[in-house]
């Protein structure tokens, strides 16, 4: 049994260890730098590994090692097949550990330009970064590639960790050459606070405590620089912040609104908006699992519940009526890039920032950047891995926040509308104004009045299918019967519209998703007068199609699939089209150096080797409810 003493000394290191602060910070840099060495060996040195991990890493060492039979500590932390078998870091590895004076959880994130994403992945949430250089190598691209996007996700505080110390028998002046550079590259970047260790992590100089083989070196190691660094708040947000996650509605007598508070105070009573609707209410309670709270605070989940019956749901952001958010729907946000395919401006991306998840495109790439030099470069399009200057376009606005000020309610994520795919991470810089000042002029002549004069429904008819495949030749027929019918139509065709409002476009993938965007908002409003307009254009992303798509109202576009194949495609090719792309005259053609992604489900499949354009016609006016043989045709 404990006596009182003993008892009150337990109570007190429990208490200690329950209020210490905690450091969230990354290890990155080029592959093979010993990020991963470096904190298996913080675990081993700080005494936090059992016995039995011990021998486990002993065995494995023998088994999957890189060390000649000594202790790799590098597969504490690299715990994937793929990761022993080849040596490398690929996914990040989380893991926390603690001492006296702090508590720590360390992304340990992989060096491979392929893995970049995962970098981000693991700098988005940390405190400081730890940028590992060999000693022998020097900066490299991927430590300058991996110290852009530290300052671009906000981290001020880092530690150059110059690894690998013992290869080069401890010279100074190799310390104080990398060292120099880097601090030259972070001025730079604007990233404030540098502090450069040398150091080997496999043999443990000044990890721990200082080594007597850098009697140069005056600084502390870098475990204790690590206890002593001050936890930058990153967020200067200061008001009241909740994003709504969920609506708790258990039954007709309750329904809150659960979130995690993300900036800011809270108390019952406080008046509050719900962005973006605007609607004010005050707070009646602060519910958690473990009573009503006085009081709420950054980083608590709670559940709030409002005196007035107000319209909120998943995606809204409460907060403080004394200093709301802005709201927008146009923005200016730097771009890292993560997807296998490019990014094209124009095309239709979801884009998720808190709990919001609405539809997105890059409208314009300002520019992107050379992570060698921090050149700004003229792009078109982003690559994998690459960072850009962008403007971004939404369907909705968002209440948002700077990224300096809130990372919950300034960075966001782009998903790939067809995979699900996360593509690209992002941080807001600013609203666009101009977006703001745009709104709607209602006109009492409608839709349905201009099409009730005509005596038709309006559709959008888009017709899709390869360079040849008969969607000219189809519309226009379509169109005759159509006017015999006494319909009101209009034909958008690929060729007719580039003498005009598209001329200045080329075939590049930018500039098809561009063309696409333009006449699906020409064929909208040409709808918007109650007309039935035919698109005959080859489209051929479906990406872009859905875009299109998304601007009718439901039942007013269909998409029609001119189905053809290219063998015959080229033998119908009285333009000649094929034949130049076949020797290399004419680039991006579809079909032959620019894939053509057909409709996976179309409202109609025309097969052209099954009837003549006549009775495709037919097909397409009897998909629109007119039965050609009532009339004659």
């Amino acid at each position: 049994m404990l006596t009182n003493t003993a008892e009150a000394h337990v109570s007190a290191y429990l208490q200690q260890h329950e209020t210490k602060g905690l450091l969230r910070f990354i290890t990155c840099g080029s592959v093979d730098d010993g990020k991963s060495t470096l904190i298996g060996r913080l675990l081993h040195d700080t005494k936090l590994l059992l016995d039995d991990q011990v021998s486990a890493l002993e065995a494995d060492s023998l088994k999957h090692g890189t060390q000649n039979g000594e202790i790799d500590f590098a597969l504490l932390v690299d715990g994937l097949a793929a990761e022993r078998e080849q040596g490398i870091t690929i996914d990040v590895a989380y893991r926390f550990f603690g001492t006296d004076r702090r508590k720590f959880i360390v992304a340990d994130c992989p060096g491979h330009e392929q893995y970049t994403r995962n970098m981000a992945t693991g700098a988005s949430t940390a405190d400081v970064a730890v940028v590992l250089v060999d000693a022998r190598k020097g900066l490299l691209t991927q430590t300058r590639r991996h110290s852009y996007i530290v300052k671009l996700l906000g981290i001020n505080r880092v530690v150059l960790a110059v690894n690998k110390m013992d290869l080069v028998d401890f010279d100074q002046a190799v310390f104080d050459g990398i060292a120099a550079q880097y601090r030259e590259l972070a001025a730079h970047l604007g990233i404030e606070h540098v502090h450069c260790v040398p150091l080997s992590a496999l043999r443990g100089d000044n990890m721990i405590e200082r080594s007597p083989h850098t009697p140069w070196y005056t600084g502390p190691a870098l475990l204790e620089w690590l206890e002593t660094v001050p936890a930058d708040h990153h967020d200067t947000a200061t008001a009241f912040r909740l994003p709504v996650q969920w609506v708790c509605r258990p039954n007709q007598d309750f329904r809150g609104f659960a979130g995690t508070v993300v900036a800011g105070q809270a108390r019952p009573g406080d008046t509050v908006v719900v962005l973006p609707s605007g609607q004010r209410s005050q707070i009646a309670r602060l519910v958690t699992a473990d009573g009503d709270l006085a009081e709420a605070s950054e980083g608590q989940a709670i559940t709030v519940t409002l005196v007035d019956e107000i319209d909120a749901s998943r995606g809204d952001v409460i907060v403080s009526s004394e200093q709301p958010l802005e709201v927008a729907d146009q923005f200016a946000a730097h771009l890292l890039w993560m997807g296998d395919e490019h990014l094209l401006p124009g095309r239709p991306y979801l884009l998720k920032i808190g709990t919001r998840t609405v539809g997105a495109s890059v409208t314009e790439i300002k520019h992107k950047v050379d992570v060698n030099t921090q050149e700004q470069l003229a792009a078109k399009n982003l690559t994998l891995n690459e960072v850009g200057f962008c403007n971004l376009h939404l369907d909705q606005p968002v209440p948002f926040s700077s990224y300096a000020e809130s990372r919950a309610l300034g960075g966001f994520i782009l998903i790939d509308r067809q995979t699900n795919a996360t593509v690209a991470a992002g941080t807001l810089e600013f609203a666009l104004r101009r977006a703001g000042n745009i709104h709607w002029q209602h006109l009492d002549v409608d839709k349905r009045a201009r099409a009730a004069i005509k005596y038709q429904r309006p559709r959008c008819l888009w017709f899709t299918g390869l360079s040849g495949a008969g969607k000219s030749t189809i519309a226009n027929v379509l169109e005759k019967k159509l006017q015999v019918l006494g319909k009101h139509t209009y034909v958008l065709d690929g060729d007719n519209v580039r003498h005009g409002l598209n001329k200045d476009l080329g075939f590049t993938d930018e500039d098809r998703v561009e063309n696409i965007r333009r006449v699906a908002e020409v064929a909208k409003l040409m709808t918007d007068a109650g007309l039935i307009v035919l698109v005959s254009f080859i489209s051929p992303f479906r990406a872009e199609r859905e875009l299109a798509r998304e601007l009718f109202d439901p039942g007013e576009f269909l998409e029609i699939y001119v189905d053809t194949s290219l063998a015959e495609a080229e033998r119908r090719d009285v333009k000649g089209l094929y034949a130049k792309a076949r020797k290399g005259e004419l680039r991006n053609f579809t079909g032959i150096d620019s894939p053509y992604e057909a409709p996976e489900h179309p409202e109609l499949h025309l097969r052209t080797a099954q009837a003549d354009p006549a009775g495709l016609a037919d097909q397409v006016l009897t998909a629109l409810g007119l039965d050609v043989h009532d009339f004659g045709l």
